[in-house]
């Protein structure tokens, strides 16, 4: 059952030659482009602006930009995924996106995945937990990653599996940390689905961007979940939120509409995260949703 999820093919840190962040506009993407600048590793940022992968021939415009020693993060996607026409421009951005990285023939891809790839558990899901996406956006990210498997025999691939991720230049306005304190900044209340008992683990958008970067240092192959090992209720998040602030901010409950997601409880296991780097220690929510708002000041 403990199978080790994530090999280094570099047993020490090395700077890999450049790393090319395809997405680096994006929430995840800036924060990995920002990380690897900050140990001074050559960066090549690429957003839509440069590239429009949605495009017909923006493969091959793509792969002119990619050299055979880079490596590659592949960060760009439309996402959440909510629905079919959705899920066919992901596909048509996959397709040019890993046809380009496939033609330069690069050193290394490390894929950007999401815990939704993975079904229900009441037990801590891992990396080997059962992979049946019940949402088009986990079907969306199933499809890159067999499409990444299939594409790339010969070249080492990571992928890395956030939970919920909350952080500074968050440009979602999802139910969470972002939105909570979003609210409590404008003197709004926040209001809870239900009685905001769903259970779920945060991670740290910073975290998510340091495992991204040591994947890439360690030339890493397999896959990784990034979650804390820790949940929290919504509730408790929101109270954590509110804590934050010198003034006083309502937390409302509210009709739930239909069922929980996830059954109200989705934990995971940090136990690979420690195999894979036992010196990294995640960033729990209390801690986290404080570092955020001072960062915010």
């Amino acid at each position: 059952k403990n199978k080790i999820m994530l090999q280094h093919l570099n047993n020490t840190q090395t700077k890999p030659n450049r790393g090319v962040v395809i997405g680096a506009s994006g929430f995840v993407g800036q924060a990995i482009q920002e990380r690897l600048q900050a140990s001074d590793v050559k960066v090549l940022p690429i957003s839509s602006s440069d590239v429009n992968l949605l495009e017909p021939n923006s493969g091959k415009q793509l792969s002119k930009l990619l050299q055979r020693k880079d490596s590659v993060v592949a960060a760009s996607a439309i996402a959440p995924c909510k629905d079919l026409s959705m899920l066919k421009d992901n596909i048509i951005l996959m397709e040019n996106l890993f046809s380009a990285v496939r033609l330069a023939n690069v050193n290394h891809i490390l894929n950007i995945s999401s815990d939704a790839i993975y079904t229900d558990s009441t037990e801590p899901l891992t990396e080997d937990s059962a992979i049946s996406p019940n949402s088009i956006h986990g079907i969306m990210h199933l499809t890159r990653e067999r499409a990444l498997q299939d594409m790339f025999t010969d070249t080492p691939c990571a992928t890395i599996r956030p939970t919920l991720i909350y952080g500074v230049n968050d440009p979602h306005n999802g139910y969470g940390p972002n939105q909570f304190r979003r609210l409590a900044a404008l003197k709004k209340p926040i209001i809870l689905f239900g009685k905001g008992e769903e259970r779920r683990d945060h991670v740290l958008i910073n975290d998510v961007a340091e495992l991204a970067f040591r994947i890439l240092m360690h030339k890493s192959i397999g896959s990784l979940n990034a979650a804390t090992g820790k949940v929290v209720s919504f509730y408790e998040v929101a109270e954590l939120v509110t804590s934050c602030f010198d003034y006083s901010v309502s937390i409302q409950t509210s009709p739930r509409k239909g069922p929980m997601p996830h059954n109200g409880y989705r934990p995971f296991s940090a136990e690979q995260t420690q195999h894979a780097f036992s010196d990294f220690e995640y960033i729990h929510a209390e801690d986290g949703i404080k570092k955020v708002h001072t960062e915010m000041m």
